[in-house]
Formats: structure tokens, sequence, C-alpha cells
């Protein structure tokens, strides 16, 4: 069972994040300051240390010095609050193996802690190049024509400080663009903060993007800090832009525009350096003409495009990016998988993804954990894949059955029903006519 050392001076939770680890298998010590914490690292061993950035005698960073300076190499996750983003960056740079925003996510805490077990624990595995593209950058956009028109479009606008609008299908990469975008830019040692529109309720739009103060309005009990400040100096990230009400729209452009944003309750007003990038997976010029979003807005939000293509628009790569993603999910599950067959590999380059890689990359994990032996055989694929791989075969006779038909009936026609010379302009046998000719009930 794995240990984790906690270090957090709120009793309340410490307390709650102890539980947490015990019900999720993990082995926890709770402790309240950075000299309990060394306390118990001179006695005791530990996998992970778990410590908040704000302590009672020194913070979370100088913990960390502590220990390099101690050459003890003992992974180490900060955790800090949403304002903090900038001292989360330096604790990486300080050889931090990862952070935790608060507020707290569960789901968020138990990736980044598997993530660290996993990269301590993984399995050595060999990759054969037969049937295999090897992929190793952690942003793979493919070797398509349509997947290095996107990457040169990337690379080209990422140094600038344009603001970016990112459209594509549910699923293509479109945060994943995003990111890349914000780590080839200047900025990449400052904030990248993500926020999904869709999912900001309507009447509380203006905190999640300025902040409010305590006491503004019922339930703000405490100070805020909103993405704009948060990712002050670095990029912002609105994903699903076209999510957002007509009356939130005129929020976010009025900060565009002042490049100034006032929190509520506060008279306060604080000078904003961010660069925009934006995502969505409507068609905005439509709602732009009909009406739904501002045009100024979208003009604002779209000093450059890139558009993302679909995974059918990139079969080419569909090999490569299906090893990359086995190779991912052999090292999560612990799997000596190291192959797609030939036939399942068809049938994944056949089928239309309607989910893109995201779907393509939960599909891979899942057969890798099914896949009894090192290759991942098409009975390992879900039915959805398999049986659009039969229909589409189905679908391809047919199609060749009609057009040969075709050919048959125009031959007979040009040579007013003589089966003899109709056959020799298809270039066939007298008899193989014949047997057409019944086949077809012509």
């Amino acid at each position: 069972m794995p240990k984790i050392l906690i270090v957090e001076d709120d009793t309340t939770f410490n307390n709650m994040l102890l539980q947490f680890l015990k019900r999720n298998n993990y082995d926890a010590i709770p402790t309240f300051s950075v000299k309990e914490a060394l306390a118990e690292l001179d006695s005791k061993s530990f996998d992970i240390i778990l410590s908040d950035l704000r302590l009672p005698d020194q913070d979370g960073l100088a913990l960390l010095s502590i220990l390099k300076q101690q050459n003890k190499s003992i992974p180490f996750v900060l955790m800090t609050a949403y304002a903090d983003v900038k001292t989360a960056v330096k604790a990486i740079k300080t050889g931090a193996a990862d952070y935790i925003s608060k507020p707290f996510v569960p789901e968020e805490a138990l990736l980044v802690l598997q993530k660290i077990l996993s990269n301590d624990k993984k399995p050595e595995i060999a990759f054969k190049k037969e049937n295999k593209t090897s992929v190793k950058s952690d942003f793979y956009w493919g070797k398509g024509i349509a997947s290095i028109k996107l990457k040169k479009h990337i690379d080209l606008v990422a140094p600038t400080p344009l603001s970016v609008l990112i459209t594509g299908e549910n699923g293509t990469g479109k945060e994943v663009a995003a990111k890349t975008i914000h780590k080839k830019s200047n900025r990449t040692n400052l904030p990248f903060v993500a926020v999904d529109c869709g999912a900001i309720p309507r009447d509380i739009a203006g905190s999640e993007f300025f902040g409010h103060i305590k006491g503004s309005f019922t339930g703000a009990i405490n100070d805020k800090i909103g993405c704009f400040e948060a990712a002050n100096g670095g990029s912002l990230f609105l994903d699903e832009i076209g999510n957002l009400s007509y009356e939130n729209q005129i929020l976010l452009l009025r900060a565009i525009q002042e490049r100034k944003i006032k929190p509520i309750g506060s008279n306060k007003e604080i000078e904003i350096d961010i660069r925009l990038i934006c995502a969505t997976n409507e068609d905005l010029k439509k709602a732009v003409a009909n009406g739904s979003f501002r045009e100024d807005l979208y003009h604002r939000i779209n000093e450059f495009s890139i558009s993302i293509p679909s995974l059918r628009e990139r079969k080419e790569d569909i090999e490569a990016f299906s090893y990359l993603f086995l190779e991912k999910a052999a090292e999560q599950l612990n799997k000596d998988v190291t192959k797609i067959s030939k036939e399942a590999l068809l049938a994944l380059i056949q089928y239309h993804w309607p989910g893109n890689l995201r779907e393509l990359q939960n599909y891979i994990k899942r057969a890798t954990l099914l896949s009894l032996g090192d290759v991942i055989e098409i009975n390992c694929l879900p039915d959805e894949i398999t049986t659009y791989k039969e229909e589409q075969e189905h679908s391809d006779l047919g199609l060749r059955d009609e057009v040969e038909r075709k050919a048959i009936v125009d031959a007979l026609a040009m040579t007013n029903g003589n089966k003899t010379r109709a056959a020799e302009i298809l270039g066939i046998s007298r008899k193989t006519m014949y047997n057409k000719i019944t086949q077809y009930h012509l």
C-alpha cells in the first residue's frame, strides 16, 4: 500500500485528505508543519509527500528545498490555491513532481498520485518496430497532410501575441492544441488556466471570470480570484466559448477591450496581461449571423483561427495514434501489450470515429485491458467497431455490384445488345457475360 505524508496546517482539510486517501487504499500520515514533516521523514519512508504551499513555520517550497539539500528524492506534490499557479510552476522547476489545485478535486488528486506511482514502477516494455510507428512526443499531431498543416499553423501563431480561435469536433484535441500554443509561446513558464464556459452557470460567470470579495453577494464567504487574474501574465483558455450567454459575452468583451477587470464588490481595477485562446465545436459564423453570438467579440477572439481536422480526415495517422495510446495504456495498466493485429488495425482504420481521438484512446485502453497476450486482436475491440467494419464491407460489396451492373448495361447499349461484342469491350469472356446477365436479371 503506497505511503503518503500529508503536510497541511488546516486541521479540517488535513483530516479530510487523510480519510480520502485511506478510502482509496493509500496509507497516509498527517503532519501540520514543516518541522513535524521533517521529523516523520527522519524516522519513516514515504512514497509521496503531499504538501500545502502555505504552512505556519515555513512554506512548501522551503520544505522541498530542504529535501533536496538532504538528497531525499521522494516525489513531492504541492497543493496550491488557484491564485498561486505561478508558485506551482516555480515548484515544478525546483523539482516538484506535480501540483494539485485548490479547491480540491478528488479525481484530479487521484490521477496525479497514480501517475507518479506508475512512473516509479512502470514496466520496461520493448515495443517492436514491426507494424508500428514510434511516437515519443508529448504533442504528436501525425504525419498526414491535414496533420502537417495543423502543426504548421500552431508553430506559426504560437510565438505571436495574437488571440487564437480553435475549432473542431468534440475529442479532436482542442485543449491539447491550446496547451501546445502556450508551451511554444514566450509565456511558457507562466500560468495556463483553462475554463469550460459550458460549465459556468449564467449568474456566476462574472465571479468566475473576475473574482469577488467577501460579502459582495449571498454565498461569497471568502475572497475569490477569477480566472483572468489567475492567468495574468500567461494564457487563458476559454473552452466551448459558444455556450456563453449574450450577457456574459458583453462582460468578456469589455475585459478584453479594456485589459482591466474589477472583482465583484470591489472598487479596485486590476490590469491584466493575458494571451487569449478560445475553442468551440460550434459554427460561430452562423451564431453571429443569427444573432446569438456578438460579432465584435467574434473578431476579438479570432485574430487567428485553427481548425483541427476530425480523425476521419486523418485516416493515415490512425495507426500511429493507436500505438501512441497503446504505449500509454500498457504503462498505466501494467500490461505487456505491444502490438495490434492487422485485422484489428484495419477495423480501426475503417471505423468512422464520431468521438475522434478521445474515442480512439478510450477504445485502445479498453482493448489493452482485455488483451490476453501481447497483441490486441479484433475480438478485444468493441462491437461498434467490428459491426461497422462488417457493415462497411457489405456496403462496399453492394457498391461494386451496382457499378458492375451499370457497366454491363452500358456495354450492351453501346453494342445494340450484341453480347459477344459487349464482353470484348468489358474484357470478360462470353460465358462470364451470360452469367452476369443472369445474375443481374438483365
